[in-house]
């Protein structure tokens, strides 16, 4: 007597190991152990990008971390140079005036005209240029990068040939760091102030002799 199919029998028979949604007779088949591994692949997946992610994250909070310290040292080294070019100004410290300069250095003056580094060395050298107080208040320091601008006022005593140059000015001073990793002045410009003794009330007392 020939043995009779039943069509799940089929089913089973061509889809062994495979997943099959066809619900053949009624009857419901369970997963084989390749319909399980498509999930398994998924969910490490699902944890190897998870894993990306909080390196990420973790990156970016190291890296916040290394940024602020660096930041804070920049602008305290600035500072210094800062005060470092008041006091050869006002003592016509050339060697000083050199190393903070840059070669190509150029600077505006209050009067319009351009100066290079050597022409700014030499009014220095032979006093032309005689700065006998120096006061700074005002400042503000911001950094781009390898770049770091500096605005500051400054109330100024001294003298040029063309006469007296004591007032108020408004500076502004572009520093670059070079290949060395050393800060350099690159560009100066001074504005003066057109109002009488502006900055010298809050400067008063703290005016280096």
């Amino acid at each position: 007597m020939a043995k009779r199919l039943n069509l799940s029998d089929i089913d089973r028979q061509t889809s062994s190991g495979l997943l099959s949604d066809t619900l053949m007779s009624g009857t419901t088949f369970k997963l084989s152990g390749f319909d399980r591994f498509p999930i398994r692949r998924g969910f490490a997946l699902s944890r190897f990008v998870a894993f990306a992610i909080l390196l990420a994250i973790c990156g970016n909070i190291l890296y916040a971390g290394q940024a602020k310290p660096k930041n804070r040292e920049n602008r305290h080294e600035i500072e210094q140079l800062e005060e470092t070019w008041r006091t050869a100004m006002v003592k016509s410290d050339t060697a000083a005036m050199s190393a903070l300069l840059a070669d190509d250095f150029i600077a505006i003056t209050a009067s319009g005209t351009l100066q290079t580094k050597e022409e700014t060395l030499a009014n220095l050298r032979s006093h032309r240029l005689h700065i006998t107080s120096l006061a700074v208040s005002d400042r503000k320091l911001r950094f781009y990068g390898k770049t770091a601008l500096v605005t500051s006022l400054a109330y100024v005593q001294g003298t040029t040939p063309d006469g007296d140059i004591t007032g108020s000015y408004r500076y502004t001073r572009v520093y670059v760091l070079d290949p060395d990793e050393k800060w350099k002045i690159v560009s100066f410009e001074a504005s003066r102030i057109s109002q009488p003794n502006v900055g010298q009330a809050e400067n008063k007392g703290t005016n280096p002799k």
